[in-house]
């Protein structure tokens, strides 16, 4: 083992893996630089902007804040860990509706619309705002995100706990 390393083991996109952090590294650089998952932004380093937002076993957490060390034996989800179906409701309904421009905030927000639908099935206006009140965007106003949240929950198909019930 590297002196002052740390071992973590961890679920990340419902894989095990392994790594070697540094004490003082934060989950968002473990993220980017050690699994590649560039999803994930690096905005203000801060836990400010949202844009680094993943779910740490199923809540969302901005991991420009999260030590890498304290993840080992939790389950990390990354907007490259949402590939399937339900979440691609979400996806598809932030195309749909013109909730993307130019996309840095995206991940961050869908991440945290999945923990809300998660949850809440028929959320209202405010309970979405609520949920993407961490995410900041410079682009769209949030009106059209609100509408894709919404649209995505009406679907039926934002949640996984929708998939349970088949």
């Amino acid at each position: 083992m590297a002196a002052g390393k740390y071992r973590i083991v961890f679920t990340l996109n419902n894989t095990q893996e392994e790594a070697m952090v540094n004490p003082d590294e934060v989950l968002v650089d473990l993220l980017r630089e050690k699994f590649g998952l560039t999803g994930t932004k690096k905005g203000c380093g801060i836990g400010e902007c949202g844009a680094c937002t993943v779910l740490l076993d199923g809540k969302p957490v901005n991991s420009c804040l999260i030590l890498a060390a304290s993840i080992s034996g939790k389950s990390v989800i990354t907007i490259e860990g949402l590939k399937e179906e339900p979440a691609g409701a979400l996806r598809e309904a932030f195309i749909r509706e013109g909730a993307v421009q130019c996309g840095y905030c995206t991940p961050g927000m869908i991440i945290s619309a999945k923990a809300l639908l998660d949850s809440t099935q028929t959320p209202s206006d405010e309970e979405i705002r609520k949920a993407i009140s961490g995410n900041i965007c410079r682009c769209t106003g949030y009106g059209r995100i609100v509408t894709a949240i919404r649209k995505a929950a009406s679907t039926g198909q934002g949640s996984d706990k929708d998939r349970e019930k088949d």
